[in-house]
């Protein structure tokens, strides 16, 4: 790539705008809680079964509404990926990026970005942490994780 069009791609305008979240009844509670920076996942009161994303049954028993509880917001790297190349203009400028695949010490896995961590220092098996991180654009909490490791 030359260095013209890596400068192309770091330039956003700021007429391009990121997608936005999409809520529904279901996804609501969580990303009200997200919003004070709070991880909730789900957890099925008949089987005991935790999981992520949010349903409307328990996926181990099929039991109808499960409800939801708060996660340590601990965990560690599953699987990652190093995105050099956004899937969208919005996100030109902050690449490189970590999307990773975080298994929490609850059970369930999801996805997340790590953030304040240098792409080549992420690892799978990292423990990581729960990293709220705010977006002006979107109004919104993201559930950003980043390292748990002490440097």
């Amino acid at each position: 790539m030359t260095d013209t069009q890596t400068a192309s791609i770091k330039t956003r305008p700021e007429s391009i705008r990121r997608p936005g979240l999409v809520t529904t009844p279901l996804t609501e509670p969580f990303w009200d809680r997200a919003n004070e920076g709070e991880l909730l996942i789900q957890h099925c009161s008949s089987c005991g079964h935790r999981q992520h994303y949010p349903r409307n049954i328990c996926t181990s028993c099929w039991a109808d509404e499960p409800l939801w509880m708060s996660a340590s917001g601990n965990g560690v790297i599953w699987t990652f990926t190093v995105v050099e190349k956004p899937g969208h203009p919005a996100w030109a400028d902050e690449v490189p990026y970590v999307i990773a695949l975080v298994e929490l010490e609850e059970g369930p896995r999801m996805m997340t970005r790590i953030v304040d961590c240098p792409p080549e220092s992420v690892s799978v098996g990292m423990p990581v942490r729960l990293a709220p991180t705010w977006d002006d654009q979107l109004n919104q909490m993201l559930l950003n994780f980043a390292s748990a490791v002490s440097e």
